[in-house]
């Protein structure tokens, strides 16, 4: 983790403040276990989807971390949000009157982040409903600080998203403009998600919400390559300097003998055509594991890739270890992660369901034990 984050702050610039968005409960990391981790890296400003997310996060960060919630929230939540000084997005009146309203009934400010509509036309103000949010912002400078003005971009780590998303850079300026020219204008302006942030330096402004990069990997194969490209033409080598933090791992259940012309699992999906080791591990889909990996997955024992064999089950998956020398009960498997020199990366698990390293991550289910290893 410290590899990652002295590389965004050396890589970005020191003057910029990073928000690490741990949405998705922690992009699979687990909050719990990360938000404490990112602190003693120096990190102090989390960004959530929801408010669920927002109390976890409260509940293991230190008093001087800032929470950003970005999506979801209930009016209970708003309420909660400001009476612990949790700022939020603000993307429809809706939302900014109920702020209004319960700002003045806890006689405390709400700490908004008004998101404009720029053309991911998912949340946020249009252009033509600013005149009417500015003038709210004007008429509550009692209730409510205006902490910040945002957007989030339509699939930055894609360049054929390109005119798209130029188009959106020229709304969001028009946007701030709108703010500048009222004089009403927030503390901090952010646009850029990872993708962003490496694509779009002029975007970058005060504040960048950096989600999958801090757990080492980059927001698309593109963009890894555009990275090192230009790092080896300044002659600065090709390796890339992002570390993973996740790895994946269980222990061999059982192993059991296979006579040869036997069927392995449910139904004809596998036919041993010699005589099989089989060793069964404890994962299957109901942690995670895609059905979708049946006769097709490799995971890692003593060393070896080995494959998956026969179709995933809920809750376990069975793996021909025949030519692996001397495994026993209780030998580790890794999933994702290495072993020794060999690895199996979120990526390629990821490649072989047709699934996001986002997607993969976050699906992880919360039940899974997070160990934190040092070193």
């Amino acid at each position: 983790m410290q590899q990652n984050w002295g590389f965004l702050r050396e890589y970005f610039g020191k003057d910029i403040k990073i928000s690490a968005v741990v949405k998705g409960n922690a992009y699979g990391h687990g909050i719990s276990s990360y938000v404490p981790l990112a602190e003693e890296c120096g990190v102090n400003h989390f960004s959530v989807f929801n408010a669920g997310e927002a109390r976890e996060v409260f509940e293991v960060s230190g008093k001087k971390s800032t929470i950003m919630i970005m999506g979801a929230m209930s009016d209970k939540d708003i309420v909660w949000a400001i009476e612990n000084d949790i700022e939020f997005y603000v993307f429809d009146m809706v939302r900014f009157d109920r702020a209004i309203e319960e700002a003045e009934k806890c006689g405390k400010k709400a700490i908004i982040h008004i998101e404009a509509e720029t053309g991911m036309y998912r949340t946020g103000f249009d252009v033509v409903e600013m005149p009417a949010v500015i003038e709210r912002l004007e008429a509550n400078k009692d209730r409510i600080v205006f902490k910040g003005l945002c957007m989030h971009f339509a699939g930055a780590e894609l360049l054929s998203n390109y005119v798209r998303l130029k188009q959106q850079k020229i709304v969001f300026r028009k946007i701030l403009r709108q703010f500048k020219n009222a004089g009403v204008e927030p503390e901090m302006v952010h646009t850029c998600c990872s993708a962003a942030s490496v694509r779009f330096p002029e975007m970058r402004y005060d504040m960048l919400r950096i989600g999958i990069m801090q757990y080492g990997f980059w927001p698309s194969q593109e963009l890894m390559v555009e990275y090192m490209v230009k790092q080896e033409e300044q002659g600065n080598g090709h390796t890339s300097p992002l570390k993973r933090v996740i790895s994946w791992e269980s222990k061999v259940m059982s192993i059991k003998t296979v006579p040869k012309g036997s069927y392995i699992g449910y139904g004809y999906t596998y036919f041993a055509d010699r005589v099989t080791q089989v060793a069964v591990v404890p994962v299957g889909y109901a942690h995670g594991f895609s059905r979708g990996l049946s006769n097709s997955g490799r995971v890692l024992i003593s060393e070896y890739r080995v494959p998956v064999i026969g179709i995933v089950n809920m809750n376990c998956i069975a793996v021909d270890i025949t030519d692996v020398p001397n495994v026993q009960q209780g030998d580790k498997v890794t999933l994702i992660g290495m072993q020794g020199d060999k690895e199996i990366s979120v990526a390629s698990f990821g490649e072989m369901t047709s699934q996001l390293n986002y997607e993969l991550l976050t699906r992880l289910p919360l039940n899974i034990r997070r160990d934190v290893i040092n070193g």
